[in-house]
């Protein structure tokens, strides 16, 4: 069933762009994807890791020293860590069914509140920043991320010098991406297969 949108003035798919707004999905969703977009590969060497250290400093007594069993002691200069971090993995799951649904969400709401711009196509004949900028102009446009149905290498190249626009294909789009944006920008092409995507 294709709903006409009075704000998009485009043939929307309502499967996808008119889902209700669920805010816990939608919670859950950007949490996944941040998460899973962390590396966790930091690493510290704890006492037993840190190299040297095999022998005795100096004898238990007699010295007017403190005692002391090894120079890589936590509390010594280049000793280890007493809590060293390891890698971890903060990767977390979300089955297939609810990723499309909190996708569904995000554009639902995007084009409810007039966010959403459907466009028959961009283009961008030369690679220069000042096309790109003078069409924004043009447009009111200020925070964007355009999504095509292909790459265009050069929207993307003469958009990858303005604060706030990226370019970004269909397959690509991620959630937090939609939601860090003011406006987004697809093209017909782009939304059909959007729509093929998470149906």
């Amino acid at each position: 069933m294709n709903t006409e949108s009075p704000v998009l003035g485009k043939n929307i798919s309502e499967a996808v762009f008119g889902q209700d707004y669920n805010e816990g999905i939608i919670h859950q969703l950007v949490v996944t994807y941040m998460a899973n977009a962390r590396a966790g590969t930091r690493a510290q060497k704890t006492r037993s890791e840190v190299s040297g250290g095999g022998i005795k400093p100096w004898k238990q007594k007699g010295t007017g020293r403190a005692r002391a069993g090894t120079i890589r002691s936590p509390i010594w200069r280049s000793g280890g860590v007493t809590f060293a971090a390891k890698p971890q993995d903060y990767s977390k799951k979300l089955n297939k069914k609810m990723y499309a649904s909190g996708m569904r969400c995000i554009l639902s709401e995007l084009a409810r509140q007039e966010r959403l711009l459907i466009v028959d196509e961009i283009n961008i004949d030369q690679p220069k920043t000042k096309l790109v900028s003078d069409m924004l102009k043009n447009k009111g446009l200020s925070s964007v991320l355009f999504v095509l149905a292909a790459e265009d290498k050069n929207l993307h190249l003469a958009s990858r010098n303005i604060h706030k626009v990226d370019v970004c294909t269909a397959y690509e789009i991620d959630p937090v991406s939609l939601l860090s944006y003011e406006n987004v920008c697809m093209t017909k092409d782009a939304v059909a297969l959007i729509e093929e995507r998470l149906k």
